[in-house]
């Protein structure tokens, strides 16, 4: 079978597109990258929000418009959108071959020449695959160290769409790891609806920075990156480890959502403001060049326009290097659906004035920039990130002359435009 694969959604999502991937290569399935050569097409669905799902159907579509012109044989639907509306995608796409369960990824080999609905529970443990190929470029990659989510915040799907918090044993993250440096992977970014809850449900206390001492061990390990990580459970232990080591980029990815104390109870956020500026205080401390990214919500049910003020004011004060802004959406099936909502046109006011704000952050950032020497990461000949962007979510940067794709180098900020930035390489990263 040639397949043809649509992965839609997070990180995550692809990793779980890279596992089952690695199943079918192994099975002797060809990986096409064009619909027209395939027999099958795959579309690995995200289902967090109502944009994706509206993405997802749109996909779905065009794979059956293929399929009525004779173009490929079989349409096969998996991912979040099947683990939440499974009967609802049965109905609506009659004509989609196979529609199965993120569970059943785990045997996708054998599903793929059958027709109908297979569904599974999710595991009480993470599925471990004993192999995984990379769908990103060959120098980085993502690696999962659980899935699953306790949280349970008001706005999010997550819980009733992932299950529980689940942990990968810890030997099972060191061995993956070891396998993409073998295979020249440079950059792993450690992912997880929530990185930094990593190993409480295994081993009855939190992990990460006792995983991330034995991935430094590792031989021939670049960097690593850490993404999602809940603000209450970043300890002064873990900061202290990522400014003594080298190999750790002096970066994290900590969603915070709000500033203000009543937005924050309704969202069932399990961290106040105070806890928030106590922990932003203590990494600036601890890792003094540290890059932070984060993500708000804006016009969530109550918000008054008090509390958005003090996020606005949170936000010139602590100078994120990254930052997303998302207008609050009802989705059904979440604390929040029933609750009075916000005008439309009171939460799109509030994301301009808010993108407004981190773009004034953003002119201050890069005057001090200018003329500073940062560490980069080449992802092409002529372009790349520095460790203050995560592979496919923050911005890049172009260098002044060819690198080595891959190589991780210093550079120095020689012009800063918004989140465009040119650097020169001074070090001797050229191709050979």
């Amino acid at each position: 079978m040639k397949f043809f694969l649509i992965s839609l959604g997070c990180p995550k999502n692809l990793t779980n597109s890279e596992e089952f991937t690695a199943r079918l290569l192994a099975h002797g399935h060809k990986l096409v990258f064009s619909p027209q050569e395939a027999d099958t097409v795959i579309i690995n669905t995200c289902g967090f929000i109502s944009s994706a799902v509206k993405e997802g159907n749109e996909e779905i579509r065009r794979a059956l418009d293929l399929k009525n012109q004779g173009i490929i044989k079989r349409v096969a639907v998996t991912g979040c959108m099947v683990e939440r509306y499974r009967q609802k995608l049965a109905k609506d796409f009659p004509q989609a071959d196979t529609i199965f369960s993120i569970a059943a990824q785990e045997h996708i080999e054998d599903l793929l020449d059958k027709d109908g609905l297979f569904l599974e529970p999710l595991a009480a443990k993470l599925c471990l695959p004993e192999f995984k190929m990379t769908l990103t470029a060959p120098h980085t990659a993502y690696l999962k160290v659980a899935d699953g989510c306790n949280n349970r915040c008001a706005y999010c799907t997550i819980p009733s769409i992932r299950g529980p918090y689940r942990s990968k044993p810890m030997p099972q993250v060191i061995k993956e790891a070891r396998l993409m440096v073998q295979n020249g992977v440079k950059e792993i970014s450690l992912i997880a609806q929530d990185t930094t809850s990593y190993g409480l449900d295994l081993y009855g206390e939190l992990k990460l920075t006792e995983l991330l001492q034995k991935l430094l061990k590792i031989r021939g390990l670049g960097r690593l990156r850490i993404m999602y990580a809940y603000p209450h459970r970043v300890t002064r232990e873990l900061a202290r480890l990522m400014a003594g080591e080298e190999k750790i980029f002096h970066y994290l990815d900590i969603p915070l959502q709000h500033i203000a104390d009543p937005v924050l109870k309704n969202m069932n956020r399990h961290c106040d403001a105070a806890k928030i500026r106590q922990t932003l205080d203590m990494l600036k401390k601890e890792v003094p060049d540290i890059s932070l990214r984060t993500n708000f919500i804006v016009g969530f049910p109550q918000e008054t326009n008090k509390d958005f003020q003090e996020l606005k004011k949170f936000v010139r004060e602590y100078e994120f290097d990254n930052m997303g802004v998302f207008e609050f959406f009802r989705e059904k099936g979440t604390a929040a659906y029933d609750r009075k909502q916000i005008p439309a046109a009171v939460k799109h006011q509030r994301a301009r004035e808010l993108e407004e704000t981190q773009s004034r952050v953003i002119d201050k950032l890069n005057k001090r920039l200018l003329g500073s020497t940062l560490e980069a990461i080449a992802d092409g000949t002529d372009f790349g990130r520095t460790y203050k962007d995560a592979p496919d979510i923050d911005g890049r940067v172009t260098f002044t002359r060819p690198v080595k794709t891959g190589s991780i180098f210093k550079a120095r900020v020689v012009a800063a435009q918004g989140y465009e930035r040119e650097l020169e390489p001074l070090t001797d990263e050229t191709p050979r």
